[in-house]
């Protein structure tokens, strides 16, 4: 073999290995998440023209632990763990990607939730925004921003 077709062919599997392609979307989501930051913000909290913020960093002894794991089927399963490490307000729901958006469908505390995030890939996790009506006065203005990381389940 000659000089040329050994350097042509490292050349090749070099661009080929380079070009490994990154997990889809909905590849990188079937998986099991922890919560590790979350910012609520709702700028007419219940009707009002009061802003209501929630943020909470889970770094001080929380007590809940949110969970979730989303399955190859479209189907994911979401709950807490409270501070005996208990699960506890278990839900299922469905889930689907479209582009860089992942859309769930569940109901939680009797409330059919049908919402959006924005999906960005982080080191750890991924970070997730929506803006949705989290304080069901029927505006759409609350953003939520939720960091998440990557976990180990059952």
């Amino acid at each position: 073999m000659t000089i040329k077709k050994i350097i042509f062919i490292l050349f090749l599997g070099t661009l080929i290995v380079a070009c490994k392609k990154e997990k889809s979307l909905e590849e990188y989501m079937t998986d099991s998440w922890q919560t590790t930051y979350l910012k609520l913000e709702m700028p007419t909290y219940e009707k009002s023209d009061s802003l209501y913020v929630f943020e909470d960093k889970f770094d001080k002894n929380p007590t809940l632990i949110a969970q979730s794991i989303y399955h190859k089927d479209g189907t994911f399963n979401a709950w807490f763990i409270n501070k005996e490490g208990e699960k506890i307000s278990e839900s299922d729901g469905n889930w689907s990607v479209k582009n860089d958006s992942l859309f769930v469908d569940f109901t939680y505390n009797n409330r059919n939730i049908k919402v959006g995030y924005y999906i960005e890939k982080t080191t750890e996790g991924f970070l997730g925004k929506s803006a949705f009506d989290w304080d069901n006065d029927g505006d759409f203005d609350d953003f939520l921003t939720m960091k998440t990381k990557r976990i180990k389940t059952n």
